[in-house]
């Protein structure tokens, strides 16, 4: 097995090239006969996900993961938008974003261009995989593709209905390969050579295990810690409303918060006010003593070191802090880096926490819900990107690409320039 997804990686580094040498015109082609495939083809994805749905019960799979397995109308209805919207967004290839002349007749530039084979293994999660392969088509990569077992049913189904439009529209035949065992990881792991780069979406465990575990280039992230900041300086009532969506509105993501700091100096009543809004929308509240003597009920008690909790669930960890510098100093230290949101009407404040908070993305007076690919009008993501290198945030179009630098001369040769003989010109272009 692990010499056949050698062989297989293999073939895709080989086909890399011409998915790479696609034209912007003919990639859209390949992803609106996806969109069609994917319509048409809707009722025997259903059906399969049904059997995923039936299996995950009987198995007692929680709550929080069967709404992240289900795939229905209006599951399909956002990929197909997404993709709709990925055939609408610039050509991320082929751009130029350097063009200088170093003597004459002597021109540079840097192009953008595909990164080649990318392995992405996704949690359970059907539309993921809709997301993650119509956006490497669009970039012109190659994609081996690991979903969630508990959906190994819709996903298959998925994939031959994406494979086969694709290849009938002018993908190369080993443009895409969906892994099913769990074996496979490790398999592709080891395929150092022939794939470029390694993308895991899931538990922080997962992920560590991953980087240590291969030699390829890895870009992700392992938690969602997020963090919503309310200061004293602010509208309560859009705060709560703020605060609630930023738990409940999918409570199973990674960009729902799952730690609400508040002011010490804002009042009891509206710290009660806060509590409340979110109690009334079904979250459990848990706190360090402070907070539990103020709130005198429905506070589980917690210690100060477990605010590095991510919960995807409907709980959430409330602590007072000193302010806006004990708030960003406790961020930077419980976070994940992921996505962090102050709620102040103070702009020196909002504009102090955005610089200073070390997050992918950093919000003022909005739900972190808003950390995502397709929110952003990126055409849907690959994943979200909590590192610094390459990458970072929701990885759309532009996160999947690379570049590499064009050279044309007129026989120029370094001993000229070395000796004195020709010099350099440097001249943006």
């Amino acid at each position: 097995m692990a010499e056949n997804m050698r062989e297989t990686t293999a073939s895709m580094r080989a086909d890399s090239f011409k998915m790479a040498a696609l034209t912007n015109e003919e990639r859209n082609r390949i992803l609106k006969g996806i969109k069609e495939a994917l319509i048409s083809n809707k009722e025997n994805i259903f059906r399969a996900n049904e059997l995923d749905m039936k299996n995950a019960l009987e198995q007692n799979i929680p709550d929080s993961v069967l709404k992240r397995l289900k795939f229905d109308e209006h599951k399909l209805s956002d990929v197909t938008e997404g993709i709709e919207q990925l055939m609408g967004l610039p050509d991320p290839l082929n751009k130029t974003l350097l063009k200088r002349e170093l003597d004459k007749d002597f021109i540079l530039q840097q192009i953008t261009c595909p990164i080649g084979v990318i392995g992405i293994i996704f949690e359970a999660r059907p539309d993921a995989l809709v997301q993650i392969s119509s956006l490497c088509i669009k970039s012109g990569n190659c994609a081996v593709l690991k979903g969630g077992k508990e959906t190994v049913n819709t996903n298959r189904s998925l994939f031959d209905v994406i494979y086969k439009a694709a290849v009938e529209n002018g993908a190369p035949e080993n443009s895409l390969f969906l892994a099913e065992g769990h074996s496979e990881i490790d398999e592709l792991l080891k395929c150092q050579g022939s794939v470029d780069l390694i993308i895991p979406r899931g538990s922080n465990k997962f992920v560590q295990y991953i980087m240590e575990n291969t030699k390829i280039p890895v870009m992700g992230h392992a938690d969602g810690v997020c963090h919503t900041y309310i200061d004293v300086e602010s509208d309560i009532d859009l705060a709560c409303k703020v605060a609630v969506d930023a738990k409940t509105q999918y409570t199973a993501a990674c960009n729902a918060t799952e730690t609400l700091l508040v002011d010490r100096k804002l009042s009891t009543a509206d710290l009660k006010k806060i509590a409340e809004a979110l109690m009334n929308a079904g979250v459990k509240l848990r706190g360090n003593k402070e907070i539990a003597d103020l709130l005198t009920r429905n506070i589980e008690i917690m210690s100060d070191d477990e605010y590095n909790t991510e919960y995807l669930d409907m709980i959430i960890s409330i602590k007072l802090v000193d302010g806006l510098d004990e708030a960003i100093v406790h961020i930077n230290r419980f976070g994940s880096h992921h996505t962090d949101c102050i709620i102040t009407n103070n702009k020196e404040k909002a504009e102090k926490f955005m610089q200073l908070v070390d997050s992918a993305g950093v919000y003022v007076n909005c739900s972190t819900r808003f950390a995502d690919g397709f929110r952003y009008g990126f055409g849907a993501e690959v994943g979200i990107s909590t590192g610094k290198i390459h990458a970072r945030g929701p990885v759309g179009l532009d996160g999947l690409t690379t570049y590499k630098y064009k050279l044309y001369g007129a026989g120029q040769i370094v001993g000229d320039y070395a000796e004195g003989k020709s010099q350099f010109r440097f001249k943006d272009l």
